[in-house]
């Protein structure tokens, strides 16, 4: 088993690949952002082991770039940072999985034979609704052949409309799959993002696939296959 370990604490990063190698584990160490990007794109690895402050850019960063570059190895960020959505944000990024320091070795040691018997997740699937594509590895959404810049909530509301063409979904569970379910903020937030997502996708090209169902929420519709 071959593990990638981009840490950029040189203490911490030997400590890691000693304990490993006691695994068994063959290791490779990265010390920034671009090494660790550079020695995952050139060679294949069971697992990658990503501090998430890194020189260079940062963990996040890198995994969406891993991801991006078809890079499908078991992802386990460690971070100092135990504010909730911090561990989200890396598990949107395209982790697997995480650990909040200070760790046990023990414990890192059984996430990751946990992650190698999973094997290399497959690719998500490209969602295509008539002209537009929307790749949730790459995390890019087309117009045709037209890119256009989503935010991570307009893209995460357009995935939810994209995975349910043609069906009414009710701004509670547009709430529920794109917020949370303790979501407090403004009671018209759907609505707001909608308009974004048209400012975006349907006006500029002159299109009206957005669609208000009155009373329920709102719908993707259905390409016209006349």
């Amino acid at each position: 088993m071959r593990v990638l370990v981009v840490e950029d604490d040189a203490r911490m990063a030997h400590l890691l690949r000693r304990g490993l190698l006691e695994e068994g584990y063959v290791v490779d160490l990265a010390s920034d952002g671009p090494e660790g990007l550079w020695y995952a794109t050139e060679s294949p690895f069971d697992a990658i082991v990503l501090d998430v402050l890194l020189p260079g850019f940062d963990g996040f960063e890198l995994c969406r770039k891993l991801r991006a570059n078809g890079v499908w190895s078991p992802v386990l960020m460690l971070t100092a940072r135990a504010e909730v959505r911090d561990r989200v944000t890396g598990l949107d990024a395209g982790a697997d999985d995480y650990l909040t320091k200070p760790f046990s070795f023990v414990e890192l040691a059984a996430r990751l034979r946990a992650l190698t018997r999973r094997g290399q997740p497959e690719r998500p699937t490209v969602l295509e609704v008539g002209d537009l594509r929307l790749d949730p590895a790459a995390h890019r959404v087309w117009r045709g052949g037209v890119e256009v810049a989503l935010t991570p909530k307009e893209f995460a509301l357009l995935s939810l409309l994209m995975a349910h063409p043609g069906e009414a979904l009710t701004r509670t569970r547009i709430i529920e799959s794109v917020w949370d379910f303790a979501y407090d903020g403004t009671s018209n937030v759907v609505d707001l993002y909608v308009g974004y997502l048209r400012r975006k996708l349907d006006r500029p090209f002159g299109r009206d696939d957005i669609e208000t169902v009155r009373g329920v929420g709102y719908r993707l519709r259905l390409p016209d296959t006349g």
